[in-house]
């Protein structure tokens, strides 16, 4: 691992308090940046989000895809998790603590957009990060590439009407508009630049360059990541120093969520007898979330001071230190599966 891997939880920390202080002592600067916006998405975000995806794009090879059919079970599992499962259970989990557990330390309108936050989380599967907790605990690359491409395929048509079909049930009024172009600008775009550059770097048969490319991106992704975190917890400054009971009430119910749907997905993955450079890899996609996304479309739809705004920033906040505690877990239960490559 490098520098950035290894002590990824202390930077997005560290990051975290610069916004939340920075925030709080220039507010007229990040409410200027909150201003530079374009069909309600800002722009400085778009910026930072475009430079940590689109060098994880370029590493994915769509004819990878063709693979799938030898070892299909590790990508169902992960399907099956991220679109008939984890949306559902984290919808159920909003509703539960903040329409009924929290119902009297939270006025109703927050509730209904904490809830909306945490459905955005649900609904985004992870992609941005896919390639950091594979290679954390030894996951076959390969079969990682896959699991990656099928899931940014299926997110492009079922992200905006799962999305839109759950936020209905809790009486949001959703802009298809809004949400459709958010998955245009973080999910359609950054794949078809980073797929046209895989192409172009692969054009003398040297795979050599991919890697060289990513890895001289690499320091951009890092700044991408960490600015990006800056400015979400500048944006809520004001509002977690002035309230920061609720960060911990909206933090509950995702760390439920989190460690609920990895016991879940790991379960299976034993009981399926996938092996361990499989089975890691595909419950902890199935854990995590693409909260670039669910960040972008929480600030297109709700605006960037809302509650929505937030669940999906404190949602960062959780993902980072808790899916490290995951890998942990993970790579100290390999003796649990087999080690043959073969889940058939």
């Amino acid at each position: 691992m490098g520098l950035f891997e290894r002590y990824l939880s202390v930077w997005v920390g560290l990051c975290i308090i610069a916004g939340v202080f920075l925030g709080n002592l220039f507010p007229g600067v990040f409410q200027g940046i909150a201003k530079i916006e374009y069909a309600h998405v800002n722009l400085v975000v778009a910026v930072l989000i475009w430079v940590m995806i689109y060098p994880m794009m370029v590493q994915i090879d769509f004819s990878a895809i063709k693979d799938v059919g030898k070892r299909p079970k590790g990508l169902v599992l992960t399907l099956v998790v991220n679109w008939l499962i984890k949306p559902f259970t984290m919808a159920a989990l909003g509703w539960l603590f903040f329409k009924v557990l929290f119902a009297d330390w939270v006025d109703p309108q927050s509730a209904t957009e904490y809830i909306a936050g945490m459905i955005l989380l649900g609904v985004a599967p992870c992609t941005a990060m896919v390639f950091v907790w594979s290679q954390l605990t030894d996951g076959d690359p390969n079969y990682t590439l896959v699991q990656v491409s099928v899931n940014d395929i299926i997110m492009v048509f079922a992200f905006a009407p799962l999305a839109a079909l759950l936020l209905g049930i809790t009486d949001i009024a959703v802009p298809w508009e809004t949400l459709l172009l958010s998955v245009v600008l973080y999910v359609l775009l950054p794949l078809i630049a980073g797929v046209l550059t895989h192409r172009r770097l692969e054009l003398n048969g040297n795979s050599n360059r991919i890697e060289a490319f990513v890895t001289t991106l690499k320091p951009w992704t890092v700044i991408g990541l960490l600015g990006t975190v800056v400015l979400l917890f500048g944006f809520q400054a004001e509002k977690i120093i002035n309230d920061p009971v609720v960060i911990v009430l909206i933090a509950i119910p995702l760390l439920i969520q989190t460690y609920g749907i990895f016991t879940i997905a790991y379960g299976a993955a034993k009981a399926m007898k996938l092996p361990h450079n499989i089975a890691a890899p595909a419950c902890l996609i199935g854990t995590s979330n693409f909260f670039e996304l669910a960040v972008a479309v929480a600030i297109s739809l709700f605006g960037m001071n809302s509650g929505a705004a937030l669940a999906t920033v404190v949602g960062v906040l959780v993902e980072v230190p808790v899916m490290l505690s995951l890998v942990v877990i993970v790579n100290r239960t390999g003796h649990w599966f087999k080690n043959d490559h073969d889940d058939k």
